[in-house]
């Protein structure tokens, strides 16, 4: 440790300077210690959390779609503030396996698979309210391809939630700072009546992610 208590990792032959400095962010983050403290899987559920703070779009009895859903951080922080089970409902997709999570139903397959809107919705037992996006395409390093590649996700994630919410729902996504798409942004003020990014104060203040919020949609 040093004076102000921050942790600083030993250098090792077999890690590299940036598996450094990536411990080392973890070990200081105060979000991984809340998250492990709390019993949240990710330090991603305060970002969520932050913003449905704000947002109040995850309503008791609602149902949810949770994209991506893996480790299952979000899923957690949405089956507890809809009253799931018992209550409302929430629905998890990933093409990794996940662990279960209390009052979450998990299904693992890809969302863009042509069946995958029906099934989902059979799920949930109609159609959903929110949907969410916490995913990202794994990083290439390369500032503009990595921008692209998530914005093809988000507007993927964006027709997924175009086809499966109910009238009223909200859909909320990971984009990256450098601009959401005019096409996709055009989509969403067409087919929701607001839509804004947010920057949670659990999202780290070096990282370019955003979160995109569209709400009320026209159906």
């Amino acid at each position: 440790m040093t004076q102000r208590g921050k942790v600083r990792v030993k250098s090792r032959k077999n890690r590299s300077q940036s598996s450094k400095q990536w411990l080392e962010r973890q070990l200081n983050d105060p979000y991984v210690a809340r998250a492990k403290r709390e019993g949240f899987r990710s330090r991603a559920a305060f970002k969520l959390a932050e913003i449905d703070d704000k947002a109040k779009f995850l309503k008791k009895g609602a149902r949810v779609i949770d994209l991506g859903a893996a480790p299952g951080g979000w899923s957690q922080v949405a089956a507890r503030r809809v009253g799931a089970p018992g209550n409302g409902r929430v629905v998890a997709i990933d093409v990794s396996d996940m662990a279960p999570v209390a009052g979450v139903d998990f299904v693992q397959l890809d969302f863009l698979d042509a069946d995958a809107p029906e099934k989902l919705k059979e799920m949930l037992g109609g159609p959903a309210d929110v949907v969410l996006s916490d995913m990202a395409a794994n990083a290439s390093g390369h500032r503009k391809t990595d921008h692209l590649k998530i914005m093809a996700l988000v507007e993927a994630a964006a027709q997924f939630a175009h086809d499966v919410l109910a009238p009223g729902g909200a859909f909320l996504a990971k984009v990256l700072q450098g601009g959401t798409e005019a096409a996709l942004l055009a989509a969403l003020k067409r087919d929701f009546t607001a839509v804004k990014h947010i920057k949670p104060a659990a999202s780290r203040a070096d990282s370019a992610e955003l979160y995109l919020l569209a709400t009320g949609f026209r159906g």
